[in-house]
Formats: structure tokens, sequence, C-alpha cells
């Protein structure tokens, strides 16, 4: 992954897929440019998902108590 995304915040990141998601469906690409932009979207999925799992542990060292660690469901 380039330096530029490692550096990217889990917003811009979550944004750029989105626009990378757009290009792919609407299918006008030749196969090429499909499979570049797919690579860069699973790269950038990557790095959301590794910025929600230190969030998940950052929740979770928050809501530790003297008696130990709570852990709670917080999906809706």
């Amino acid at each position: 992954m380039s330096e530029k995304k490692k550096e990217m915040t889990f917003e811009e990141s979550l944004k750029e897929l989105e626009k990378l998601v757009d290009m792919l469906e609407k299918g006008d690409l030749d196969l090429d440019k499909s499979l570049d932009i797919y690579e860069n979207a699973v790269k950038l999925r990557d790095h959301c998902r590794k910025i929600l799992e230190v969030s998940e542990r950052r929740v979770q060292k928050i809501m530790e108590t003297s008696e130990g660690i709570r852990k709670e469901d917080l999906t809706p």
C-alpha cells in the first residue's frame, strides 16, 4: 500500500473506496483498468478494516473497570 493510503483517515479511505466501487459498478472500464481499481479497492477495504480493529481495541480499553474488562455489544 502506498504511503498516502497508510496516512488516510477512515473517512477519507471510505470515501475513496466508495468512488472506486462506483467506477466498477458503471461497468464501462476495460478489464485491466477494472482489475487495477479492484486491487486498490481491496487495499482500501483492508486499511479501513485495520482502522476499525484498532478503534475497537481502544473502545474495549476505555471500558476497562477495576473489576476487569466489561465487553459490551455495541452493534445497533
